[in-house]
């Protein structure tokens, strides 16, 4: 009889639906993107009217409010992002619910991408495991809540 494997979420890196190297790459890649912008997010400091901290980035300031006197549908997202790498879940989910689970999905997996990489596991492994058109349509869902919720809260 087999014995269940110790660890249900991750497999060897060896037995992933890839080859190791594809594997490594994808790991890496999703780990350092989420450690690069976790260091840009904790460098800025949250723009206090809820949105516009993209600016401190070098950005432009969003064309939606100047256009149409709304916020744009991921308006705040920044800000919320940056709540969040700052230890502020409460005032990210305020700010924008989008941005803030989106951030946090970011850093969840990259920190995850990391963890596989340094105990030899598959990252790809997860990837096709996981419901991915599940979360990408209540991600979209929560988009346009969360938009709806900004424009309600809209004070530009």
């Amino acid at each position: 009889m087999a014995r269940p494997p110790k660890n249900r979420w991750t497999i060897p890196v060896a037995d992933g639906p890839v080859g190791v190297v594809a594997d490594r790459i994808t790991a890496a890649a999703v780990g350092g993107v989420a450690v690069f912008l976790s260091v840009a997010l904790i460098g800025a400091d949250p723009d206090a009217r809820g949105h516009g901290t993209h600016e401190q980035f070098g950005m432009d300031p969003c064309g939606w409010p100047l256009v149409y006197g709304i916020p744009c549908p991921t308006c705040g997202c920044t800000t919320a992002a940056t709540q969040v790498v700052h230890g502020d879940l409460v005032g990210a989910f305020v700010t924008q619910p989008f941005g803030a689970v989106f951030a946090l999905l970011g850093m969840l997996a990259g920190a995850h991408a990391i963890l596989c990489l340094v105990r030899g596991r598959s990252f790809v492994d997860v990837l096709v495991r996981v419901p991915f058109w599940k979360i990408v349509f209540w991600m979209f869902v929560l988009l346009l809540a969360s938009w709806g919720y900004k424009y309600l809260v809209w004070e530009g």
